[in-house]
């Protein structure tokens, strides 16, 4: 059975690649195939029929969507329904991903997939799109929403993740300031890319949040990785209207892992725990003790 992994050089479709490994993988990178090209989308489709196809590819550069919606309507809604059509028609399974900014982020309780969502930027809106699409067009999909994304590989696109910039900018000696009001759950890329595998082999369609457990600032999340990594930068909290970022952000954001937990699959780790494995994983891969 073959699966074919879009937007194969980002960090979850690293883990990806690895949670799927026993299968005939068909990994495409953004060189490989344009996800805004419709004709070269369906071509790659029915070239290869998959039986699977998991969709990892976005614009997610979340300040510049504001200056070109064009471009994340583009990429992340107009695109994704030219590959639910594709996928029709050759009776392929999708897995897509969007993000725990479709949320305005004013309850202060973990939101379930049953939460109406209200986006506050060009990005949560295209990516909202996204989803709608999906879900019009698909039966067979498996729509997952996940939050504070990293992985070993990181994220090319923005030339890093939050772990690896907060390491990069401690090793510079930097002054670093980072916001304490935006509340969020930082998730693994590879126990998310575990959980997907378990996931598809449910064959239980539908939306799904997944993430790490627990919940943290972007401030406390930046205070954990200098703790377990054994730095001591100047580190500052400040705020998001003082960070100045031209996309709005939701506040609070934390997922919970609601129809996940109905299928008896909730067992992902606490965020904090998850981190120090990222961590340890980081120094095995750099050969250091």
């Amino acid at each position: 059975m073959t699966t074919v992994l879009i937007g194969a050089d980002g960090q979850l479709a690293s883990e990806l690649q690895e949670a799927f490994k026993d299968r005939k993988l068909v990994p495409l990178r953004h060189a490989d195939l344009e996800l805004a090209d419709r004709a070269r989308v369906k071509d790659t489709l029915h070239t290869y029929r998959p039986r699977l196809v998991l969709n990892t590819a976005a614009y997610h550069r979340v300040d510049e969507c504001e200056d070109n919606p064009e471009r994340a309507f583009a990429v992340n809604a107009i695109a994704v329904r030219n590959l639910a059509i594709a996928a029709k028609e050759i009776g392929a399974i999708v897995v897509h991903f969007s993000t725990d900014y479709v949320f305005d982020g004013r309850q202060r309780r973990p939101y379930s997939e049953v939460d109406p969502p209200g986006p506050l930027s060009v990005y949560a809106a295209s990516k909202l799109a996204g989803e709608y699409f999906i879900r019009a067009i698909l039966e067979r999909h498996f729509l997952i929403r996940t939050c504070g994304l990293y992985g070993l590989a990181g994220s090319r696109e923005k030339g890093g993740n939050f772990v690896e910039t907060m390491l990069r900018l401690a090793r510079e000696g930097r002054e670093i300031r980072v916001v304490g009001d935006q509340v969020l759950t930082p998730t693994s890329a590879r126990e998310l890319a575990r959980k997907v595998r378990q996931l598809v082999e449910t064959g239980q369609y539908g939306l799904y949040h997944i993430t790490n457990n627990g919940e943290c600032s972007w401030y406390q999340f930046a205070q954990a990785i200098f703790e377990l990594a054994g730095l001591q930068p100047r580190l500052l909290e400040t705020t998001s209207v003082a960070y100045g970022a031209r996309a709005v952000r939701p506040l609070y954001s934390v997922l919970e892992n609601a129809n996940l937990g109905r299928l008896g699959l909730d067992d992902l780790s606490p965020w904090h725990e998850a981190l120090k494995a990222y961590l340890e994983d980081r120094r095995a891969a750099e050969g250091l003790p």
